[in-house]
């Protein structure tokens, strides 16, 4: 996965969706324990305080008219809390749930544990298949679903993912993080991976829906160029960015407001792109758990920028979609 891609159009990869489906927004929440971002990885001394607050966020989506889908790793997967809390959403079909993978504090615990390891992709693949069949089967047990879309931990897609996807019945990835290069720190790089969704694999058997990421700016044709060219030197790209020549913008409320999101809706829409994923960290409903939530002001702020989002969509045409519309609409 860390070749470069070319244009899925061109490679017959693209997808293409059925007469109608238009363009459409998926929520995804990346469901995880609480841990420290900048410290090391441990398989234990983490913590789950934020799940409780999940039942806040679940009832404000549906305030909104939003179905999110849990991407749920090992530890939420087996909280008792979180099996209550998400529940009676999930049985109502107004959330939906799928698999994260966090290999640090996922069964088997056969790795050394360490930055290179942290990236499910790079583990040897029956340790990666043993892991991830592990939390699929948990899953399907405590929540009383089978989930059908997939994201790696920190983005940690690698060669041998896609085949233990197909191999496990799961139909959606959606662990590509185009526009992002995480080599630096032993993950893969996405930097030309395409925005579209496509397909992983031939025959057709996982569809990737990667996070909508865009460049902005008088340059932003030039972007899949300048970016990775100028990736490690943070100053110019801030020169970039405040001149309006080239910013790029994930559509995530961390580390992100709401107006340079809005201008990434703009961006992606009138691009033609099909479907915008949208997502971020459940830690973050909770104020001290990431970078991006310090305060009860900031977790104010992320509400509102759900609200603007969405609102802004509604406006565009967006509708919201779920993992299963995609896959009934999509065509093979």
């Amino acid at each position: 996965m860390n070749r470069p891609f070319g244009d899925p159009a061109r490679e017959g990869r693209a997808a293409r969706f059925i007469s109608g489906f238009g363009q459409r927004s998926l929520l995804t929440v990346d469901t995880e324990e609480e841990f420290d971002w900048s410290g090391p990885f441990r398989q234990t001394g983490h913590g789950l305080d934020h799940v409780s607050r999940l039942g806040k966020f679940q009832q404000f989506c549906e305030g909104i008219g939003v179905t999110p889908v849990y991407l749920v790793d090992w530890p939420v997967a087996t909280s008792p809390l979180a099996i209550e809390v998400l529940g009676a959403a999930l049985k109502s079909g107004k959330a939906e749930i799928g698999i994260q993978l966090h290999p640090w504090v996922n069964p088997p615990h056969d790795e050394e544990i360490n930055p290179h390891n942290s990236y499910a992709g790079n583990l040897p693949q029956e340790l990666e298949r043993e892991k991830f069949n592990r939390l699929r089967d948990v899953i399907e047990e405590n929540f009383g679903t089978a989930p059908m879309i997939y994201r790696a931990g920190r983005y940690g897609l690698g060669p041998n993912s896609a085949e233990i996807l197909r191999d496990a019945g799961i139909a959606i990835d959606s662990s590509v993080r185009s526009k992002f290069d995480y080599r630096d720190g032993h993950g893969p790089d996405f930097s030309h991976h395409p925005l579209v969704p496509y397909w992983l694999d031939e025959p057709r058997g996982v569809l990737e829906l990667p996070l909508t990421t865009v460049f902005w700016g008088m340059l932003r044709k030039q972007g899949d160029l300048l970016y990775p060219l100028l990736r490690r030197h943070p100053l110019a790209l801030g020169i970039l960015s405040r001149l309006a020549l080239l910013e790029r913008i994930p559509l995530t409320p961390e580390g992100v407001s709401a107006e340079e999101a809005l201008r990434g809706i703009d961006i992606a829409l009138d691009d033609g792109l099909p479907l915008l994923v949208l997502s971020f960290h459940s830690p973050s409903l909770e104020p001290g758990n990431t970078p991006y939530v310090r305060t009860e002001d900031d977790l104010d702020r992320l509400y509102d920028w759900w609200r603007k989002i969405y609102a802004y969509l509604q406006k565009r045409g967006v509708r919201p979609t779920t993992v299963g519309e995609i896959i009934k609409s999509v065509e093979n």
